[in-house]
């Protein structure tokens, strides 16, 4: 399964070569084109295949292959490392965890203050990142510059593997990982760029996207499509709770739709389009609850004139952290539903006077 592969790659925002090649290599036999540009966006295009307007539309599905990390700031004289975060970190979720450092994969462990030390003033405080170090078992400055280099990025040295009794058929089919945010969503694009569509299916896996949506914003202005779809492991938090509230999504419930988010809100007519077809495919499905996080939809639909675009999401549970959870009923069902979606594009009114219909 290249889930497996891309989730233990290395590929924090700014390093996605690791996760590039994997997915050049996955994808090069099934698209007609092949590119990677200036910032390290891989662009893939497959041809319409089956008969359609005169002028095919142009899609842009998006996922992008970066993900949370860390970076090496300073090699002190005792050997330990300091470091800052790449993207958004919980420092709650650090101490005492693995890592990985550099293209080497050298092994330390995040480490700060222990609890038999701290003032009574500092058990209710969370450590900042400033705080901590990486340990990588060296004993002086010297002996960590052989290995490690100021600008090193660390990753979590998490394994990926199934979760629990569930491989099941008639389960959720859980499994654990790093990254599915967002090597779930390449993954399913990897898939949709091995079927045929009466569409120009442009697949961008974008660079950047943890640090401020980046590669998105020159990958659509370059592609300039006339519909996006991005494709997300998104916020989920369906564990139990002291007051009855709503999930952002459930894992094991099916693709999440997003409405709105912090970034954009999502073209109606896609949104209705993603509906239709999962009710007609009899594909379970979900909504994000409105205004949580945010992805690459949010600079494609203003890029140029505008870009009719919408988010189709994988739940996954702790994102951003050292180990996520998710669903591969959830993963296979997003596959079938915006492969389906595609198919239907071609006779569905969602570009004209909002979208950008008139330049083709």
């Amino acid at each position: 399964m290249i889930l497996k592969e891309l989730s233990e790659a290395a590929g924090v925002s700014g390093a996605e070569k690791d996760v590039r090649d994997i997915l050049a290599e996955a994808i090069r036999p099934h698209v007609d084109t092949l590119r990677v540009d200036t910032m390290g966006n891989l662009i893939a295009t497959r041809q319409a295949r089956i008969e359609s307007r005169e002028k095919p539309l142009r899609v842009m599905v998006a996922a992008h292959m970066d993900e949370v990390g860390f970076m090496v700031t300073q090699i002190e004289k005792s050997g330990l490392l300091k470091f800052s975060s790449v993207g958004g970190l919980d420092p709650r979720v650090l101490m005492s965890k693995k890592v990985l450092i550099g293209s080497n994969r050298v092994p330390g462990v995040i480490g700060g203050k222990p609890i038999h030390l701290m003032e009574d003033s500092e058990f209710d405080k969370v450590p900042s990142i400033d705080q901590l170090t990486i340990d990588i078992g060296a004993t002086s400055k010297e002996s960590a510059e052989a290995v490690i280099k100021v600008g090193d990025y660390a990753i979590f040295a998490t394994s990926f593997s199934p979760l629990g009794r569930s491989e099941g058929e008639n389960g959720p089919r859980l499994v654990k990982g790093k990254a599915f945010d967002d090597r779930a969503g390449c993954t399913v694009l990897a898939s949709l760029l091995q079927a045929d569509y009466p569409v120009e299916l442009v697949g961008v896996f974008t660079v950047q996207e943890e640090v401020g949506l980046r590669g998105a914003h020159v990958a659509a202005y370059s592609v300039d499509p006339d519909v996006a779809i991005v494709l997300e492991g998104t916020i989920c938090n369906d564990l139990p709770r002291d007051k009855e509230a709503s999930p952002v999504t459930r894992v094991g419930c099916g693709p999440a739709i997003s409405i709105a988010d912090r970034s954009f809100i999502a073209h109606r007519g896609l949104v209705d389009l993603l509906i239709e077809t999962a009710r007609q495919e009899d594909i379970p499905y979900q909504f994000k609850e409105p205004g949580m996080g945010g992805t690459d939809a949010g600079i494609i639909h203003i890029t140029r004139s505008g870009i009719p675009s919408v988010a189709v999401s994988v739940p996954s549970r702790y994102i951003h952290g050292p180990v996520s959870v998710l669903s591969l009923n959830d993963l296979e069902h997003t596959v079938a539903l915006v492969k389906a979606a595609i198919k239907r594009l071609d006779k569905w009114p969602v570009v004209g006077e909002q979208g950008n219909q008139e330049k083709r």
